[in-house]
């Protein structure tokens, strides 16, 4: 394989994130391909034994296995950490191996986390159930107030970690206070960005140490495939993660990683007229139901702070009717819109949190994140955007709103 300027960090460094989304970490075979190849192999042959004792030694550049090295797989992983502003990147066979990678490959029994209150519920699993059952204390805080950050930390905290903007309460956690606070204690920030991406907003510019994502969402962008990276540096991401990973094997396929690789070529394109039809739809809604959780509405409480850390606004946000039977009356009434827990698709889609992706918290659980009822979180997709107020205005009519 031909490593092209695509490959070259002095070059993609003065690239644009669009201009990395397209270009960087690309490789070409002596055929030339414009389009980056897909390798499906799972082993690789050697023309003496020397040569492989050599690469499993490290000693000498080149593939071994598929669970350590795949060349279309690389050319994703050299692609995303380029557009974050990373050193080096592992990228993971779903959003939630990516998280449990990320957090597992530096903890210890006897360590201590620091979380994000609001989040998806099955970030919330793994702090409040699997990391307790190692010996790991973790500490649950509301990621939007500063002070509580510093009130939790102990001793022991190895790790803050949250997401911004949250899912699916729309909370704003402050990246360059809460980085800045961890690394004048010694502490490691992991930052779940698949929300926004590197196309709006890039963690490690605010101080972030590791930033994750499930690249099944914007990604990927059309409902696919299952994906996920971690981005770090190359010693946390080489020396930590990939122990790890490399003996556990949460990998990607190469498949999967082609199909995020080309939807990484129209990710700018997607977000930013997602985030339009976004911020129209929420408009329209504002005043019609209950409270409208939108991070660039004039009405949320952290708009100037998602606005300096977001270069805009995203395709997702979160609004609230009365109560669960009304959301689901909502979602009934749908005629374009689709009744979808995914986000980030091309298609407009729509949930009911308590009954879905946070089912398993429990009454309690979702009470304390602030998750009522009657919320309801809409992925807006790539429709026109008068159809889409279409739907929501009839469907608003047919449950008397």
């Amino acid at each position: 394989m031909k490593k092209t300027t695509g490959t070259d960090r002095s070059i993609t460094s003065t690239w644009r994130p669009q201009t990395q989304a397209v270009r960087a970490g690309t490789w070409r075979s002596e055929h030339g391909e414009t389009s980056e190849a897909l390798f499906l192999t799972s082993g690789y042959t050697y023309d003496e034994a020397a040569i492989a004792a050599a690469r499993f030694a490290g000693e000498a550049e080149g593939m071994t296995y598929s669970r350590l090295q795949n060349p279309t797989v690389q050319m994703l992983e050299e692609r995303i950490a380029m557009m974050e502003g990373a050193e080096a990147c592992r990228t993971q066979a779903s959003g939630m191996s990516a998280m449990t990678v990320a957090l597992l490959s530096q903890l210890s029994a006897g360590d201590h986390v620091v979380s994000a209150r609001a989040a998806f519920g099955s970030c919330r699993w793994l702090v409040d159930s699997l990391l307790p059952r190692f010996g790991i204390e973790t500490t649950v805080v509301d990621a939007s107030d500063n002070a509580s950050w510093e009130a939790a930390m102990k001793p022991n905290t190895k790790v803050f970690f949250f997401e911004t903007p949250a899912n699916p309460t729309m909370d704003i956690a402050d990246l360059e206070f809460i980085c800045g606070l961890a690394r004048a204690n010694g502490i490691r920030t992991l930052v779940d960005n698949a929300f926004c991406t590197a196309a709006l907003q890039r963690p490690m510019e605010f101080g972030a140490d590791v930033v994750a994502y499930s690249a099944t969402k914007l990604m990927d962008g059309q409902g696919r495939v299952l994906a996920g990276a971690v981005c770090g540096t190359e010693e946390f991401i080489n020396e930590v993660l990939l122990p790890f990973q490399r003996n556990t094997g949460p990998n990607l396929s190469p498949f999967n990683a082609w199909v995020v690789h080309k939807g990484l070529e129209t990710l700018s394109l997607r977000v930013e007229r997602q985030s339009q039809n976004c911020l129209e739809i929420a408009q329209m809604l504002e005043g019609r139901v209950g409270r409208v959780m939108h991070p660039f509405l004039d009405s949320h409480p952290q708009q100037a702070l998602a606005k300096k850390q977001m270069d805009n606004c995203g395709a997702i946000f979160s609004f609230e009717v009365a109560d669960r039977k009304q959301a689901h009356a909502l979602l009934d009434a749908l005629q374009l819109i689709d009744i979808s827990n995914n986000i980030g698709d091309s298609r407009s889609l729509m949930c009911h949190p308590a009954s879905t992706t946070h089912a398993n918290m429990g009454e309690d659980g979702r009470a304390e994140m602030g998750i009522k009822e009657g919320m309801l979180r809409l992925n807006v997709g790539l429709e026109d955007v008068q159809d889409l107020k279409e739907d929501l205005d009839q469907a608003l009519n047919k449950i008397g709103l």
